[in-house]
């Protein structure tokens, strides 16, 4: 038996917009896997909405994370939306069934039987019964679950229910957001009818009470509403009288006169302010949290005495939204007995009183994991490839480095010899001569082509990816696009050249007429020839390269910008917002919004200065 060190479970759920969009941040960029992202949250279960990838947008690196599964939930038709994962760490935890949707309509992987139609011993039920789900014309249960909006899991302890709720955007998606919330209701009662512990994390986009968006007194002012308006919302209503301690206006609906789930986020933090876990970015409003807490954890009463803790990450950047978690302690109470808590968050069988008693492996795989899909199944993590051998393979010794570089230096010998890309000059002290052309015919090797044939005839680019040197030859550089192509043809100017392309150098300095080998007085001599082939153009066809660049800087130059009240630049955005100024440019106060989410004057924040483009001289002054 193996003794684990337990550290209780934690469960982070993070609205990450999109499954890549954190390695752009720190200090997720350092290594960009989600392994590495994982250990910095210190998860055990990771909960991950707005995905915005399709089936065929599944990588690697997302599924084969080495020492996790994952099980998604998908949109069956809308690209770069929606999207639910769950990542569960197997040295911890291992479920035990799991399911896509929240009504239970869709179908296991390579099978057309219905979540809810299955056996009783596959089900993680608590589905909707007939009639209990009042649908509008507009949408059915299909719908509810075709834009990969839930991953459910049972564990022996509890369901788990990841889940991304729709949007309050506009009124045309308001069937929709009623209909998803009214089963997402229904399902985590039915669930607990049932005698099951429940959580429920994800990103619910409702805010629960007054607390939880900033300066919400004046924008229900704006909007001539009354705060008895804002409680009655209809996706508002419904989850506050599923939470204990929710603000109810009037009296309960019917079959939903009991809460049976705690905000674990307020029970540890009652009152505290300004609790926000997403903000607007377009506005830049995080720097001022100017915010609203739409992300939760939340339980059933039966488990809420297992949570060590629960709290928020405001300080994790990588999205819009900050991840939000609950840790669960390593010991838990059941009816009056203590449980090792990872005794019950595996299959049976693999571990008692907090032991280890068998590994985690495939056969432990469910069919919704992210890992039976074909493009995956049997596949290993290149981790896996160097210190996962196959028992019934001989293991290979590494080379030294003696001989490695033995082995390559031998296929390098079996290997036709290449002609390198620039023909370096020869030594002093080398009597071999240029190789004829003529001799190379017969070898079907590229021919090198010798310094007089290289100063007459240009030579061909090379395709990329034929050859892994690079060309020293063109343009290396930004600079390099204003040095004057060399025009003379003298032996001893190309040999200098030769060697500096040989050597790997490039000249990046000015080429001013001073630099030729040329005397200034020859120079003015030649200038006048203007028959001589060798000798310089007019005046009137010399590349200045100074003033070639003045010109380049006025056109790619920083442009004037106004300053704001701070004296700082301001910023240029464009309006997209429907109506007669759609499209238009404008200049504002490049700071973000304040604690008030409205532009102040003489504090910190965003001031007023607002300048349309067209409006703006740079003479003029702000």
């Amino acid at each position: 038996m193996k003794i684990v060190d337990e550290m209780g479970l934690r469960i982070t759920s993070w609205n990450v917009n999109g499954i890549r969009n954190p390695f752009g941040y720190q200090p997720w960029r350092e290594k960009k896997t989600f392994e590495a992202m994982f250990n910095i949250l210190e998860a055990d279960i990771v909960v991950m909405q707005e995905t915005k990838i399709q089936r065929k947008d599944l990588q690697d690196d997302m599924v084969l994370v080495p020492g996790w599964d994952v099980f998604f939930s998908l949109p069956r038709h809308k690209k770069g939306y929606s999207g639910v994962a769950i990542y569960t760490k197997n040295s911890v935890c291992a479920p035990i069934r799991a399911e896509e949707g929240i009504v239970g309509v869709l179908c296991p992987p390579n099978s057309t039987t219905q979540f809810r139609d299955l056996p009783p011993d596959q089900q993680i039920g608590g589905y909707p019964r007939p009639g209990q789900l009042q649908l509008g014309d507009k949408i059915d249960e299909h719908t509810l679950d075709s834009e990969g909006r839930c991953v459910i899991l049972e564990f022996p302890a509890f369901v788990l229910i990841g889940t991304y709720s729709p949007a309050n955007r506009d009124e045309s998606r308001d069937d929709f957001r009623h209909g998803y919330m009214e089963a997402l209701d229904i399902r985590v009662r039915n669930l607990v009818a049932m005698g099951k512990r429940v959580v429920v994390t994800g990103d619910l986009n409702v805010v629960r009470e007054a607390m939880d968006t900033a300066n919400l007194l004046e924008r229900l002012r704006k909007e001539a509403m009354t705060m008895a308006d804002f409680f009655s919302a209809p996706a508002r209503r419904i989850f506050n009288q599923l939470l204990f301690e929710g603000h109810v206006v009037g009296p309960r609906d019917e079959e939903r006169e009991n809460p049976v789930l705690w905000d674990l986020g307020r029970l540890f933090h009652p009152k505290r302010q300004g609790m926000f876990t997403c903000w607007d970015t377009k506005k830049n409003t995080r720097p001022g949290n100017f915010g609203s807490r739409i992300d939760y954890v939340l339980c059933s009463d039966g488990m809420k005495n297992w949570v060590a803790d629960s709290n928020i990450q405001e300080g994790l950047m990588g999205s819009d939204h900050c991840p939000v978690f609950a840790v669960l302690k390593d010991i838990v109470q059941i009816e009056g007995r203590e449980v090792h808590l990872r005794d019950i968050m595996n299959h049976p069988g693999m571990f008692k009183d907090g032991q280890r008693l068998r590994e985690w492996s495939t056969k432990d795989l469910l069919p919704l994991s992210a890992k039976l899909i074909p493009e995956f199944d049997r596949r290993r993590n290149i981790k896996d490839m160097f210190f996962k051998r196959p028992s019934n393979l001989k293991a290979v010794p590494p080379l030294s480095q003696e001989a490695s570089s033995s082995q390559a230096g031998d296929a390098e010998q079996a290997r036709p010899p290449e002609i390198p890309e620039t023909v370096p000059s020869p030594s002093p002290s080398s009597t071999m001569p240029a190789p004829s052309p003529v001799k190379s015919s017969s070898t079907g090797l590229k021919r090198a082509p010798s310094i007089s044939a290289a100063s007459n005839k240009a030579q061909k680019k090379p395709r990329p990816g034929l050859s892994k040197e690079t060309s020293t030859k063109g343009q290396s550089s930004l600079m390099g696009f204003f040095k004057p192509t060399p025009t003379s043809n003298e032996g001893d100017k190309l040999d200098k050249d030769s060697q500096v392309s040989a050597n790997g150098f490039d000249s990046t300095g000015e080429a001013a007429p001073s630099q030729t080998p040329t005397e200034p007085e020859e120079q003015e001599a030649d200038v006048g020839k203007g028959d001589d082939g060798l000798s310089k153009a007019s005046p009137e066809k010399v590349f200045d390269s100074v003033q070639a660049k003045e010109s380049w800087s006025k056109l790619l130059g920083k442009r004037v910008v106004p300053k704001c009240e701070h004296g700082e630049d301001c910023i240029s955005l464009v309006t997209k917002k429907a109506g007669m100024n759609r499209g238009r440019a404008f200049f504002m106060c490049p700071r973000p919004l304040g604690p008030s989410g409205e532009k102040e004057t003489g504090t910190e924040w965003r001031c007023g200065t607002f300048i349309w483009s067209s409006d703006w001289k740079p003479s003029s002054t702000t």
